[in-house]
């Protein structure tokens, strides 16, 4: 049994991810900031359906406390599955803050930052000795990288940053034949940025060839596919999955 951890699996995407995961026979350790609610409820859905997961608390932006969060996943994957280590890991916790440039603060950036950069960044690193050979990260990165948004400056350069670092995980981490892909969602129906509205909705899908928006199972099913045999041959891809976005 391959054994993942997936950041923010509480809700949105993470959850959906988990759940795919899972569905395929993987064991899930699935991580929240501040809903353990939610977390419990995933992972009783998962087990419901004869999936295995169990969820452990984290803050993606509280580098500090990574050495702790990888001993704690290295006594909870030991205790439910008998393993020593993990095969794969998701950089998927997020948020987003919808703001123009001209009115971002300093507190904001950083924030942004820590979040989706630093964090996977050093989570990456911190948890790389519990990744087992031929193993796999998949960082959830997104479409406005590509495509300007106004109001995400932040958001998308450091999602950008992170398109850049899935390539050089691939190429440093590849003499142990772990890979390393991103996935870069479109407009997907999500609670990211306080969801969606009818008529913003509206906006996304007539910019969108299949003419709607994504729904999360879609992105966790390709998140599934890339930790999985199936995926053994794509590495340090950038993955959009958006329906045609803007093309």
């Amino acid at each position: 049994m391959q054994i993942v951890v997936i950041t923010g699996g509480s809700r949105g995407l993470g959850a959906a991810a988990a759940r795919a995961c899972a569905r395929r026979g993987m064991g899930v350790v699935l991580t929240y900031k501040a809903n353990p609610e939610s977390a419990a409820q995933v992972v009783a859905e998962i087990a419901e359906h004869g999936g295995e997961a169990l969820a452990l608390p984290l803050d993606v932006s509280d580098v500090s406390s990574f050495g702790e969060f990888r001993e704690a996943v290295r006594a909870a994957v030991r205790e439910k599955w008998d393993r020593e280590g993990i095969d794969g890991l998701v950089n998927n916790a997020g948020y987003g803050v919808y703001t123009p440039i001209e009115s971002v603060s300093e507190a904001e950036f950083d924030a942004l930052l820590s979040v989706h950069l630093k964090g996977p960044f050093f989570l990456t690193q911190t948890l790389l000795p519990l990744i087992a050979e031929r193993g796999a990260v998949v960082n959830m990165t997104s479409a406005t990288s590509r495509v300007a948004t106004p109001g995400v400056a932040p958001y998308a350069s450091f999602k950008g940053g992170l398109d850049v670092l899935t390539r050089y995980m691939a190429k440093e981490f590849g003499d142990r034949g772990i890979r390393a892909n991103a996935i870069a969602p479109g407009a997907i129906r999500t609670e990211l940025g306080g969801g969606l509205t009818p008529e913003f909705e509206a906006a996304l899908a007539g910019e969108t060839a299949l003419a709607r928006v994504g729904e999360p199972d879609e992105v966790g099913s390709v998140v599934a596919t890339l930790l999985s045999e199936d995926g053994r041959w794509i590495n340090a891809q950038t993955i959009e999955v958006a329906g045609g976005y803007r093309i």
